[in-house]
């Protein structure tokens, strides 16, 4: 049956429009009888003009939709109807009038701040970068004296994805030249253009701006931000790091943010020396304890990491007690994306203070702190640290089962648990079972670089020397930025004196790809001290050890030192490696082969 003429439904679609109208004028809701009215501006013609608008877009005539909303825009001077108008363009794949109605934006409302914002990333987006000079510097003076660095600072953001960076790194350089020498902004400036010439990229071009700021400058944190983003590719730029915290010993953020990038160097000495500067002038920071147990519990210094860790935990629950999430701290450069909630940090002081216990042998404690952890995202971990504890005591069988019973919900879940049962396996010294174990993950997981670099320095410790090549060198072709696969290749030449230049060349390529890597630089003492350099592996060993001193690199250093007649720093070396890991193959290989009784 159907409905009388006078009763006939609206249809469906004129709804949509007519709610989408309603919307863009800022809506048409009547107030409460007691409250003061507030008039809107829409009046019958702009009504009628944003509900053709929307009509005439539902119906699939969006260049028609965009000159009517872009002509209300006009008419209004409205911000909404503005943006309106260009994402209908953009809607309908035309960069050329989504401009067009920026460009009509910005010159109706010449101090918007949104219509310049919107004009400069409409360029960026659609490949006019150099037309986004005269906007862009417009934008930043348009912003309040007060908020100027800020914003300069965070406009490296409008390039993150255009295809010409060093185009884009020119422009913003010259954009904010106006700004650059100011005080106020100087710094700002350093950090923007430094960040956009690090991406474009030409790390050279960033140094210079970084150095010139910091020299006029010291203790501006602008262009110290961009010198350790730029570490460890670009070794000159820590000497900018250096000078500020001396001239600013209390610059937290950029210390932490400095720790960071000396620890993915795995100069894990040189980042505790900061950490501890940090902890002796700001020792209620919470975040640097973690940092520092974890820095100490990879050296193999249980009892410092434990210490460091429980000072952790006292803070934490001190900072509950008190009612906040965390403790008050300066945000680490360098880890602006790090949001993990506290529950996350405590999980993995817990975990850490277990493998601390681990280290110590004391297998009752470290089974108390995997206790504390509840959380089902962390359960492979808990369950593969509870299966190493278990192995070390020789229930090989019962640590398998426990890593095997975990569910597998996902394909990441199951490579994870092979890799967990492998890792068990390798700690205990059962190479062949481990090898299994691997071969089994490779045959699911082709060319997974992980699980091929791992089954490859099992087969080593089994001998099969030409499997743990074939293999390395496909990791190299699948990767080839891979540098653990080639310090691997060319330390297993160099350790069995064979093949020695190649060795040279394959351990020099690592550490292009990662500089001051300290194990990169042992490999390559070592494959001096083969080729009869000794005082060149000397140096090379030493600043490895100075850097991580490991257990192994200790080995080396302390052979080389011997060798060349330096018995007793090398007496001195092997006793420092022997009161952190007394048990270590390569140490006690290397004293048994040259007698050596410390």
């Amino acid at each position: 049956m159907t409905a009388p003429s006078s009763h006939r439904a609206t249809p469906r679609r004129t709804f949509a429009a007519l709610a989408s109208a309603l919307a863009l004028a800022g809506g048409l809701a009547l107030p409460p009888a007691s409250a003061a009215v507030d008039n809107s501006a829409l009046d019958a013609q702009l009504f009628y003009q944003l509900l053709i608008g929307e009509i005439q877009l539902r119906s699939g005539e969006a260049v028609v939709a965009y000159e009517v909303v872009l002509d209300a825009a006009r008419r209004n001077k409205s911000e909404e109807l503005f943006r309106r108008a260009a994402d209908i363009a953009l809607q309908a794949r035309s960069g050329d009038q989504a401009l067009a109605a920026a460009r009509a934006w910005r010159q109706a409302l010449p101090q918007s701040l949104e219509a310049h914002r919107y004009l400069v990333q409409l360029l960026v987006a659609t490949n006019r970068t150099p037309e986004a000079q005269e906007p862009l510097r417009a934008l930043v003076n348009l912003v309040p004296a007060g908020e100027r660095a800020a914003a300069i600072a965070t406009l490296p953001r409008f390039f993150a994805r255009v295809g010409d960076r060093a185009q884009a790194a020119q422009m913003l350089e010259q954009a904010l030249q106006p700004f650059a020498e100011a005080p106020a902004t100087r710094g700002a400036v350093a950090l923007a253009t430094g960040r956009a010439w690090l991406a474009a990229p030409d790390p050279a071009k960033a140094l210079e701006i970084v150095r010139r700021a910091h020299a006029a400058d010291p203790v501006d944190e602008g262009p110290v931000i961009v010198a350790v983003e730029m570490l460890p590719s670009a070794p000159e730029a820590e000497a900018v790091i250096t000078s500020h915290l001396k001239a600013r010993p209390d610059s937290h953020g950029i210390r932490l943010g400095y720790v960071r990038a000396l620890t993915g160097a795995q100069r894990f000495v040189d980042a505790i020396a900061q950490l501890e500067v940090v902890t002796r002038s700001a020792p209620n920071l919470a975040p640097p304890w973690l940092t520092l147990g974890a820095l100490q519990l990879e050296l193999r210094h249980p009892a410092e990491a434990t210490s460091a860790l429980q000072t952790y935990l006292k803070l934490m629950e001190s900072n509950a007690a008190k009612g906040r999430a965390a403790p008050a701290s300066e945000p680490e450069i360098g880890a602006e994306d790090d949001n993990d909630p506290p529950e996350n940090d405590l999980t993995q002081a817990w975990l850490m203070l277990a493998q601390a216990a681990e280290q110590r042998n004391d297998y009752a404690a470290a089974e108390s702190w995997l206790a504390k952890v509840d959380s089902p995202q962390r359960a492979l971990e808990v369950q593969s640290r509870r299966a190493a504890l278990l192995a070390r005591q020789g229930k090989v069988a019962q640590a398998r089962e426990l890593i095997r019973k975990l569910p597998e919900p996902s394909a990441a879940e199951a490579r994870a648990k092979l890799l967990a049962e492998a890792q068990v396996l390798r700690d205990v010294k059962q190479w062949r079972e481990a090898y299994a174990v691997l071969a089994q993950a490779n045959q699911r997981f082709a060319d997974d670089v992980e699980l091929l670099y791992e089954q490859s320095m099992v087969a080593e410790k089994l001998d099969r020397l030409d499997e743990m090549e074939r293999l390395l060198r496909k990791v190299i072709a699948i990767k080839p930025d891979h540098h653990h696969a080639y310090n691997a290749l060319g330390y297993s030449l160099a350790d069995r004196n064979q093949r020695l230049p190649e060795a040279r060349s394959l351990i020099r390529k690592a550490l292009e790809l990662s500089p001051g890597e300290p194990f990169i630089t042992d490999s390559l003492g070592w494959v001096e001290f083969r080729l009869g350099n000794r005082d060149e592996a000397i140096r090379l060993l030493r600043a490895a050890y100075q850097s991580r001193p490991d257990v192994e690199i200790a080995a080396h250093l302390g052979e080389v030192l011997w060798v060349a007649g330096q018995r007793d720093e090398a007496r001195k070396v092997w006793r420092d490696a022997t009161g952190r890991d007394a048990s270590n193959e390569v140490l006690r290989a290397t004293l048994a082969r040259l007698r050596v009784d410390l």
